[in-house]
């Protein structure tokens, strides 16, 4: 496995980075994301939209760009490359889903505050993210073995997830929470927004700030998962970077979109699984087989799509 050339020149970097800034500004400042508030339906169904809407603009103006500097060939293998790597990290994402609900439902974190976390939380993600995109696209091109670690791991952490779908973490027994509860003085009880409080001059932590170190953490464990996923499909660091990215920034609108459904969709975590299973078997044997993206792609539409609609049929309210 050879690392690929970055089609990525420093002002695509460059204006790709200013991009996201101003939309997360326009989220957060203009649109009523700083505004306490309980996120309804039909606002985080109208932000998925303008985020899956924007990734596919980005995809389509990558292809112009690159149709009339580099060639069609190269364009339409770039562009099904960054629809396929976003495919796959928002398909992931919904884990992440999952477990953010599971963490609020454990803390008791009323609808209007859980706004405030998974904002901080999906900034947070943004950065981690860059970081471990990055630093890997180096290690990949350093040392391109390791993309055979990142399968076997795949492999495994597909076959993991098989076997543990239905069972639920108990995240209030955290070890980093233990730890957290017996350094930090920590409120019994939530005060807004607020992640820290005054008390006769002394400064406490509240509950929500605990959920928040809890979502980061969460991340950082996903992000283990979804990142070596991506480089099954390509090593290029500029693809990797703004498929991720993408699929990051509808995170929050993700959450509140599906929160009140989820138990609709438990058997899309197989789905997950199987996807993971699928990647890490396609790195591992691609010293005797180069699947093309093309099949990669089905292959993972298969298995979200079916893993959705088999939930939506168990689930389904009898006549």
């Amino acid at each position: 496995m050879n690392a690929a050339v970055s089609i990525g020149e420093p002002w695509m970097w460059g204006v790709f980075i200013a991009f996201v800034l101003a939309m997360l500004a326009l989220d957060l400042f203009v649109f009523g994301g700083s505004k306490v508030h309980k996120v309804s339906v039909k606002e985080a169904a109208s932000w998925s939209l303008v985020w899956i809407s924007l990734a596919l603009l980005f995809n389509a103006g990558l292809w112009w760009y690159l149709t009339g500097t580099v060639g069609a060939e190269i364009a339409d293998r770039k562009a099904l490359e960054f629809f396929t790597g976003y495919l796959i990290e928002k398909s992931l994402s919904v884990d992440n889903v999952f477990v953010f609900l599971l963490i609020f439902t454990a803390f008791n974190v009323p609808a209007e505050y859980q706004r405030r976390v998974l904002v901080y939380g999906v900034l947070g993600a943004l950065v981690m993210r860059a970081v471990m995109i990055l630093a890997g696209a180096w290690v990949v091109q350093e040392f391109s073995w390791v993309l055979y670690l990142f399968g076997a791991f795949l492999v495994v952490t597909g076959g993991r997830m098989l076997f543990v779908a239905e069972e639920e973490p108990d995240m209030t027994q955290n070890p980093v929470l233990r730890i957290a509860r017996k350094y930090l003085r920590v409120t019994d009880e939530h005060h807004g927004e607020k992640f820290v409080v005054q008390k006769n001059g002394i400064r406490y932590f509240t509950p929500l700030f605990l959920v928040l170190v809890l979502v980061e953490i969460s991340d950082v464990v996903f992000a283990v998962d979804s990142i070596p996923a991506i480089f099954a499909i390509t090593t290029d660091p500029f693809i990797v970077f703004t498929s991720n990215i993408f699929a990051i920034l509808g995170l929050r609108a993700l959450y509140f979109l599906l929160a009140d459904m989820a138990d609709r969709f438990h058997l899309l975590q197989y789905g997950l699984a199987l996807v993971l299973t699928f990647i890490g078997t396609k790195m591992l044997i691609m010293p005797w087989f180069h699947m093309p993206i093309a099949i990669s792609l089905t292959v993972v539409t298969v298995l979200i799509a079916g893993s959705v609609v088999a939930s939506l049929y168990v689930s389904r309210k009898p006549d």
